[in-house]
């Protein structure tokens, strides 16, 4: 028994491959631009009701850390460690989810491995 390909499959259908491939080309561009363009973003996120704000890139590097006088307490370093962290983990996280958001939108929803 021989398999029977769809007629997409064989040959002489060069032409649905190649606009296949610019599809794929015009994609690969969309979502090198949508990329540089979420890197060169600035993301703030806030903890303790503003005590704490950290500011980073879309490149998920650090750029700035705003402390509220009234929150250091030698007392407790603790809370003020975990209110940074809080706002740091937010605020890399709100990279992730624009990244996410934004390259959906080109790739459809595929979840293409490796692209984000």
């Amino acid at each position: 028994m021989k398999a029977r390909l769809p007629k997409e499959y064989r040959g002489g259908g060069g032409g649905d491959m190649n606009s296949m491939l610019r599809q794929a080309q015009k994609m690969q561009e969309e979502m090198g631009r949508i990329q540089a363009e979420v890197e060169a973003k600035e993301f703030s996120a806030k903890a303790g009701g503003g005590a704490v704000e950290v500011t980073c890139s879309g490149k998920k590097e650090i750029t700035k850390i705003t402390i509220q006088p009234d929150v250091v307490d030698p007392e407790d370093v603790e809370m003020l460690e975990d209110l940074i962290m809080g706002a740091a983990n937010e605020a890399l996280r709100a990279v992730d989810a624009e990244m996410e958001e934004k390259m959906g939108k080109v790739t459809g929803g595929l979840g293409i491995p490796g692209m984000m």
